[in-house]
């Protein structure tokens, strides 16, 4: 004999298939007569309801999808990405939860691939990385009020739910760690002007320089692409100055690459020449020479804070979740 199915139980006790479901859902609305009835034959035909199907009666499924883009060599131009997921399965798992990864990289409409999960009910909630994130995805989330949380701070107009770690307040850490050593003045290698997180590192620093009397000049600013090449070619620049900085400060690991090669082309003591200092650990900072001192924020607890806070959503879908998690430590 097969695999006993629902259908199987529901011709033995003479029912239909959708009062057996709530049968095992343990629906008050079916009487006692019907429920020991199907309660028999279940017995009977030793059949084993399936934990998703039941959830899926109850209206939930236990799961969350993680939505993200995987193109190929992702790891290394998105190596956070990965410690958020892990932090995000953690704390999924820890409460009964499972979690499925979908990738959307290839997706020309991932508000289509996001209403095809609310439509299925194949998931109780959804953590998006905020790469994906785009009005039309937002409305359609909002007008579902379908439980989510958007990984990033949009930078658009919206309700959604977000975390984020706070970027500006990394670049206040920076300064204030220059500050207490003494390592003015200093100068700063960003990313892109148009980039969110290195327009507000480079905000942060500016401005906590600002309010401790030291006023960065427009020289002391290098706006870059975010290329190690391009990382070396302005601290060459600057250790060219007739007054040499006191410490150098690089928006992102690719950026202190380069500079980390000048530093040791030159034969530069740090930090006692110059202070060299760097944002988030991964992907380079630990094969630097010289090492540079690091503005880390722990994305893996980030991430488990998500998972937590996606259950919570998930529990009450009117919970407004906008929050900047975990601070940034000097490493």
């Amino acid at each position: 004999m097969g695999k006993v199915t629902i259908n199987d139980v529901a011709k033995e006790a003479g029912v239909s298939v959708s009062t057996v479901s709530k049968v095992m859902n343990n629906w008050t609305t079916i009487s006692d007569e019907t429920a020991n009835r199907v309660r028999n034959a279940a017995q009977k035909l030793n059949y084993t309801p399936n934990s998703r199907a039941v959830n899926f009666a109850r209206g939930n499924t236990r799961n969350v999808i993680y939505l993200t883009e995987m193109r190929k060599g992702e790891a290394y131009s998105n190596p956070h990405m990965f410690d958020i997921m892990c932090g995000v399965f953690t704390s999924l798992a820890r409460e009964g939860y499972t979690m499925s990864l979908m990738d959307i990289s290839d997706e020309e409409h991932p508000r289509e691939t996001i209403k095809s999960i609310i439509d299925q009910k194949s998931a109780d909630g959804i953590v998006i990385h905020g790469s994906v994130i785009n009005q039309e995805v937002a409305d359609l989330i909002i007008s579902r009020n379908f439980p989510h949380i958007v990984i990033g701070h949009p930078d658009f107009d919206n309700r959604l739910c977000w975390v984020d770690t706070n970027h500006m307040l990394a670049g206040e850490h920076a300064a204030e760690y220059l500050l207490r050593k003494n390592a003015v003045p200093a100068v700063f290698i960003s990313g892109q002007k148009t980039d969110f997180i290195s327009h507000e590192r480079e905000k942060g620093f500016r401005n906590f320089m600002l309010h401790h009397g030291h006023k960065l000049q427009p020289e002391d600013i290098v706006y870059t692409g975010s290329t190690w090449q391009e990382g070396y070619n302005a601290t060459v620049r600057f250790l060219k100055r007739k007054s040499r900085p006191a410490a150098i400060v690089c928006e992102n690991n690719t950026l202190a690459v380069g500079a980390a090669r000048v530093l040791k082309e030159s034969g530069i003591d740090v930090p006692k020449e110059i202070v060299f200092l760097t944002f988030d650990i991964y992907p380079y900072t630990d094969i630097l020479d010289p090492r540079p001192d690091v503005v880390d924020i722990n994305v893996y607890d980030m991430g488990s804070q998500v998972g937590e806070l996606i259950i919570k959503k998930i529990n009450n879908p009117a919970l407004m979740i906008q929050s900047y998690t975990t601070l940034p430590e000097i490493g």
